[in-house]
């Protein structure tokens, strides 16, 4: 079940708030011993996270299916995407969702239910931990959100199901400024930089992609050469852009990258001001980086 972005906060009866994380969205399948967590778009990633595997392998229920993210937290307990690409923290399974236990499926049920099997289920683990609850006043959740600046907020309605695909019936309100964009190319090194200089990004309105601007910060010298030696099997002669920059020397890829960035604002000229570069994402295709406006 995926949420529906809405531009700004609100407060509404019979909705709850929940903190919305900045990880990877992952199923936890149990079966017996045996554990598979799966990506949005059904990667495994049992190998990536063996730590939450394993908590999960422990919890007593025979047969299970949970939903969550799996993120890394900074020591002011904020999920940080980069952290969690970077690998040097500890990976926690933050667990928003009970769909199946021993024989029963959840998926019908409304929201309350569900929550307090998922709290029956998981109790209180190593990591793992049931999604942390807001204020039950909107706003009062987006301050609380805004003043320990995560990434954003999920309001859910409480008698809804859990319904495959994007629903209105769950609703995301971003404090953050993050997005995912196709990466379409990149341009020369300059100074002492190796490998490139900066990424060229995009996103699409239908089925054109438009250049949204470059990214420059926010790499090292180790991801300068494993981003520089994955995009040469992705080299072509033509821009994938509809508007492409005008970029001496630029090289251009096919449009299969997705890379999540941190900005400042859009500026007049549907350009990124201030973007930093967080890492790449496998969960998302380029397709579904859809720029402001466009249907979610």
């Amino acid at each position: 079940m995926l949420a529906t972005l809405v531009p700004e906060p609100f407060d509404r009866p019979g909705w709850v708030y929940e903190e919305k994380y900045d990880g990877y969205r992952i199923l936890a399948y149990k079966e017996g011993p045996r554990v598979t967590l799966l990506s949005r778009n059904a990667k495994d990633r049992t190998e990536s996270f063996p730590e939450v595997a394993a908590a999960v392998a422990k919890l007593p229920a025979r047969a299970l299916l949970l939903d969550g993210e799996v993120v890394a937290f900074d020591p002011k307990l904020v999920s940080r995407f980069q952290l969690l690409q970077q690998g040097e923290m500890p990976t926690v399974y933050a667990v928003f969702d009970c769909l199946y236990r021993d024989g029963r499926d959840f998926r019908d049920d409304p929201l309350p239910a569900r929550r307090a099997a998922l709290e029956e289920t998981i109790g209180s683990r190593e990591r793992l931990f049931p999604s942390r609850r807001l204020p039950k006043n909107g706003m009062t959740a987006y301050d609380t959100a805004m003043k320990k600046q995560w990434e954003g907020l999920i309001a859910k309605e409480e008698d809804s199901p859990y319904v495959e695909g994007r629903s209105a019936k769950w609703l995301k309100v971003k404090v953050k400024q993050e997005e995912e964009f196709v990466v379409g190319g990149y341009t020369p090194p300059g100074g002492s930089r190796t490998h490139f200089g900066a990424l060229l990004l995009g996103g699409y309105r239908g089925t054109k992609l438009h250049y949204v601007g470059k990214v420059g910060t926010g790499f090292n010298q180790k991801s300068l050469a494993s981003l520089h030696k994955t995009f040469q099997r992705l080299v072509q002669k033509a821009p994938a852009f509809m508007d492409p920059p005008r970029e001496k020397g630029a090289a251009w890829l096919a449009p299969r990258l997705v890379a999540q960035i941190a900005f400042h604002e859009w500026t007049h000229e549907g350009k990124l001001r201030q973007p930093v570069f967080l890492g790449l994402r496998d969960d998302k295709a380029a397709e579904e980086c859809v720029l402001p406006g466009e249907p979610q």
